[in-house]
């Protein structure tokens, strides 16, 4: 099955036309014709059964056949704050395989250590995508644009807050003995050279429980990784 992603559709609409970087994908490279189904998502959970009434790459447009709601098969809601990485690949392969699995919302958090303080949203927002039409997923994670440490922490998070870092107390527990399968999660993960004490003070203080991901020291999109199959696990 062939998913497209378009926002802009309307669960009453009989009729919908793409715009042109996505009627060019559906006919020149998918080299679909008048007459095929395309399944369309919204983002939002509609999902879209469609047959194509032009098959122009510049214009292509469907008529609606069906649309089913597509309820999240996860218990939880799942918010991973983390620094962008040093390269940029790491990072886009830590959102594409944290999509696949499943994880709610992304926010880049730009802390002390942080060597990168500027991402291109706009790229990053189309792998998330690229990844939802590749696991068959019916809603589109939330990507905010980036924050810094302190900004984030002066938002109030509603949730089980979390914050994994690598140094050593004695205090920490494993993010997987303490964290309910239910209701919002949301999980803090540092740069390379991880949060800085005073970053895991504030955390703590203004209730984020610090957490331990294991004995292994993980990179940044590792970590990130971990913790969206963990929370699927549980």
């Amino acid at each position: 099955m062939i998913l497209s992603i378009s926002e802009h559709i309307l669960a009453t609409d009989t009729s919908f036309t793409f715009d042109k970087e996505e009627s060019r994908h559906l006919i020149k490279v998918l080299r679909k014709k008048q007459g095929d189904t395309v399944y369309i998502t919204d983002g939002k959970g509609h999902f879209f059964t469609t047959s194509i009434l032009i098959a122009n790459e510049k214009k292509c447009s469907v008529s609606v056949e069906s649309v089913v709601f597509k309820k999240k098969k996860r218990s939880f809601y799942l918010h991973i704050a983390i620094a962008p990485t040093k390269l940029n690949d790491r990072y886009e392969w830590f959102l594409e395989k944290a999509v696949e699995i499943g994880v709610d919302e992304i926010t880049p958090i730009i802390c002390k250590n942080s060597e990168r303080k500027v991402i291109k949203t706009d790229r990053m927002k189309k792998i998330i995508q690229s990844a939802v039409k590749q696991s068959l997923q019916f809603h589109v994670p939330v990507f905010n644009n980036p924050i810094s440490f302190q900004d984030f922490l002066n938002k109030k998070h509603i949730a089980q807050n979390f914050i994994a870092h690598c140094e050593d107390e004695d205090n920490k527990q494993y993010l997987q003995n303490i964290a309910k399968p239910n209701g919002d999660i949301l999980v803090l993960v540092g740069p390379e050279g991880d949060f800085t004490s005073t970053e895991i003070n504030k955390a703590i203080n203004l209730k984020f429980t610090p957490v331990t991901l294991g004995n292994n020291r993980l990179r940044t999109e590792t970590a990130g990784v971990y913790i969206t199959s963990l929370m699927t696990l549980l």
